[in-house]
């Protein structure tokens, strides 16, 4: 059977290994019958065990190699593969209801798939799928480690975060010169922040930037008017020991001082 060949360019790694596409796929059993939309499925391993579970899928692929193969060799997708670039697509021309997202996901670009899910979240109860394992941890991370940054507070702001299980680079083709890791994010009971949101990723970002400095520092560019702010002790702390909700009150506080 002819193969596709990977690209460098895309960033694709095709997962050959079934047993590894089998645990992926039924990380979405709690959500059968809700439509799923597969991002870069390439040659369809991963498709083929969702298709095989009953799951209402459409895959989304930029390859347009790996497209003419998944028209050939997998008749059940007919009808069901966009030929698109998922960060471009606009979502609402192929669906206005809630749908999950997986993926076995091009690591060059899982932060900006990451962040359009952050832009979908009413819409996106549950996204799983692999990633480099060092984003997975950061991703999952709780505040205190090294690993915890901004896409872990914007995501857990609005998602439970699960790191499900590590995967070895021998199961792809070609093997990635990194560990991957698969996770799945549940959509949590926040409907809004407690607090100006755009503001808050502002402030998330603003203070990551300089992680190593103490708060009073980094966020120096926000401070506009009343000095007695930097008497609240959350300004000695530094950005990694801060929870969502620290977050949140960070936010009201330097929104409080530009009043």
């Amino acid at each position: 059977m002819i193969q596709v060949k990977a690209k460098k360019s895309l960033g694709q790694h095709f997962l050959k290994s079934q047993d590894i596409a089998a645990r992926i796929a039924g990380t979405l059993d709690a959500y059968r019958g809700m439509p799923i939309l597969e991002v870069g499925p390439g040659m369809g391993v991963l498709s083929k065990h969702l298709l095989r579970l009953g799951h209402d899928l459409t895959v989304i692929e930029l390859d347009k190699e790996s497209v003419s193969y998944l028209n050939e060799h997998e008749p059940a997708l007919a009808g069901r593969i966009l030929a698109e670039d998922f960060l471009a697509f606009p979502i609402a021309k192929w669906t206005l209801d809630p749908f999950c997202l997986i993926g076995n996901y091009p690591y060059n670009i899982s932060s900006q798939i990451f962040f359009k899910v952050l832009d979908h979240k009413d819409q996106i109860p549950c996204c799983s799928g692999m990633i480099q394992k060092e984003v997975a941890e950061r991703i999952a991370s709780k505040p205190g480690k090294k690993a915890y940054g901004i896409l872990s507070v914007l995501l857990q702001a609005w998602y439970d975060i699960e790191y499900l299980f590590t995967v070895d680079p021998s199961v792809f083709d070609p093997p990635p010169s990194v560990m991957s890791g698969v996770i799945r994010m549940t959509r949590n009971e926040t409907k809004k922040l407690d607090c100006n949101e755009v503001l808050f990723k502002q402030v998330v970002k603003t203070s990551f930037n300089q992680r190593r400095k103490m708060l009073r520092n980094s966020v120096k560019s926000l401070m506009d008017g009343d000095p007695t702010l930097y008497d609240d002790p959350i300004f000695t702390k530094r950005p990694e020991q801060l929870s969502v909700a620290d977050f949140i009150y960070l936010t009201n506080l330097l929104e409080q001082g530009m009043g």
